[in-house]
This record gives structure tokens, sequence and C-alpha cells, in this order.
């Protein structure tokens, strides 16, 4: 077993024994006397675990501070974190949280997860600088992201996880105008480096999606949250293209035709979970739904004359009107 799996153990024997010799700690662990003693006193010095060795035993256990009030302890239990993690699995969940740093706001987030993060780097053993160059090694580079004030967004995930409903006083970019809703939360999406709110707005009776940093005011509201089954959220808001998936337009299929040099690209691309695709004489042919044409025209055009919009003749008329106006801009 590996250090975190033989400090659990140690944390078992004594719980359960209440004292237990050193013998048998190194017999159940498999270990050396050497190893025993570095683990016993990184518990002690790093873990913050209350072991004191009884002479009168002749053995190790937890201090009377920390035992539960029903053996006669006065103070807090210690207790090392609930859940069993292999030092793979530990690296695992400090990359994770350097990529969630990546797309956290004012480091909302990672504030609130640190004392969890400390003690995974405890577990680990490395000291502050180690700990320091591991996450260091991992780099979110994000372009274009729109900042949700902190104190929004604490404020909405609250209301999501306690289910309460929310007043929002909301900018929309559109015609540039505010409104107040009334809105029960469902669910907090980021894309392309920027969170959305999709919630049930009262006002409209039905779903919406919200830019946090379009939100002007938050307040969260007494009354419950209307409930929404995942599957209508993801069926209203996630059928169509980007962050213009849902409406009430019917949905449509995009055919682009990439030529050779594009598709070496493109083809290890998902621009939708429900897209198609297929090889066409070294061409790449992709197929994607969309109710909202606004995002799909703007990942078109970044592909330039690489690209050909095929059968759908009104999307082919917009795109042609959008590079014409473009290339007016440079005319002369």
């Amino acid at each position: 077993m590996d250090r975190t799996e033989r400090f659990y153990k140690i944390e078992l024997l004594l719980k359960s024994r209440g004292c237990v010799s050193f013998a048998t700690l190194q017999a159940e662990l498999d270990v050396s006397p050497a190893t025993l003693k570095r683990d016993l006193q990184y518990l002690r010095d790093r873990m913050s675990a209350p072991i004191v060795y009884d002479a009168f035993e002749n053995g190790y256990r937890f201090s009377e501070a920390s035992a539960p009030a029903a053996r006669g302890g006065g103070g807090p239990r210690h207790e090392l974190p609930g859940l069993w993690f292999s030092e793979n699995e530990i690296h695992a969940l400090l990359t994770m949280h350097q990529l969630l740093a990546g797309l956290d706001d004012d480091g909302v987030l990672a504030r609130h997860l640190q004392p969890l993060m400390d003690k995974l780097q405890g577990m680990l053993g490395a000291d502050e600088g180690a700990a320091r160059e591991l996450m260091r090694r991992v780099k979110v580079i994000g372009t274009a992201r729109r900042r949700a004030p902190s104190r929004h967004f604490e404020l909405i995930g609250g209301a999501l996880m306690s289910r309460q409903r929310l007043r929002l006083r909301y900018f929309k970019r559109s015609d540039r105008s505010e409104s107040e809703r009334e809105v029960s939360p469902q669910r907090l999406v980021n894309y392309r480096n920027t969170w959305y709110l999709d919630a049930w707005c009262h006002a409209n009776d039905a779903l919406r999606r919200f830019a946090l940093d379009a939100i002007r005011d938050a307040k969260a509201l007494e009354a419950k949250a209307k409930h929404v089954p995942l599957r209508e959220l993801e069926a209203a808001l996630d059928a169509g293209y980007g962050i213009y998936g849902g409406g009430d337009a019917k949905l449509k299929w995009a055919t682009l035709l990439f030529d050779a040099d594009a598709a070496q690209w493109v083809a290890n691309e998902e621009w939708h979970p429900q897209q198609k695709s297929r090889w066409l004489d070294g061409r790449y042919e992709l197929q994607v739904p969309y109710s909202d044409s606004t995002e799909l025209l703007m990942d078109i055009l970044r592909h330039g004359d690489s690209v050909r919009v095929v059968g759908d003749k009104a999307l082919a008329a917009t795109l042609a009107r959008r590079l014409r106006s473009a290339a007016a801009l440079y005319a002369g």
C-alpha cells in the first residue's frame, strides 16, 4: 500500500482499538520500523493528528482531548479527509484544481477549495515550494474572458445549491435595455471562458440563459425555486449550436465542407455533441444542428475561404453578405 493508504490504516487502527503497539502497527502495515516512525511523525506534524505514546499501555493512541465525549474526551475528534485517495489520484485532483482556477473569476472557487488543496498537498508530502512547482506545470490560457463579479457568482451559486429563487436586474445587449426578472436557477455553465446561468424565467414562463457578466444586480429570495428536470433543460437549451442553442426556432442542420488543409484541424474538433461528419477525397464534411446562426456564422467566418456552406441557401446568403461587408472595409 502507498503512504496515503497507510495514513488511513493507522487512523482506523487507532480509532477501532484505542491503543496499538508499535509492533502491531508495523505488522498491520507491513513496513520497516523507520517508515512507521516517519509516518507517525508526519501525521502529527503535517496532518495535525493528536497521536501520543502511552507508556503505561506501551502503545500509540489519540489523545484524550480528541476522543469522543462518550469515552471521556472533551475536544473535537480528529478526522483525516473522508475520501481515500492514492497519490496518483491526489495529483489528478491538484491538476483539476489548477484547471478550475483557469476558469475562476476573482478566485471565488479557488478560495473555497484552498483548505482542501492544502490538505491534499500535505498528504503528498511535498514542501511548499514543490507544491507550487507542481501547480505551475499546468497552465490554462483563456481569451476574450468576460468576468463576472464575485459577489454575483457566490450568491447565484449558493441559490442554485439551496434551490432558492433570485431577483435579477439584467442588461440585454441586443437593445441595450435593463429589466428585472424573477428566476429559478437550474444550472451554471462555463462556455468559452464565460459563465452563464440557465434558469426558469417566471416573467416569460420559460427557460432562459443569462450571462453572469450582464447581471447588474442579484438578490436571493425566500421562495423555493421551480424544479426543471435535467432532460428537459438539455432539450430546451442544448439542442442547437453554441450558447444560442435554445429558443423556439425550429432546429436546422448546416453542412460545411472544409478543404484538405483545414480538414486536418477541424476533423479533431467537436463543434456540437450531435455533429455528423465524413471524409470526401481529402476534404471534410461536417454537419451541425443550429436554431440561431449567430455563433455558427462566427465560427465559419474564422475559417475564411477554407470552408463552404452546402445546401442551406439562407445560411450561405447570410455568410456571403457578411464576407462582402468585411471585404468592403478594406476596399480601395
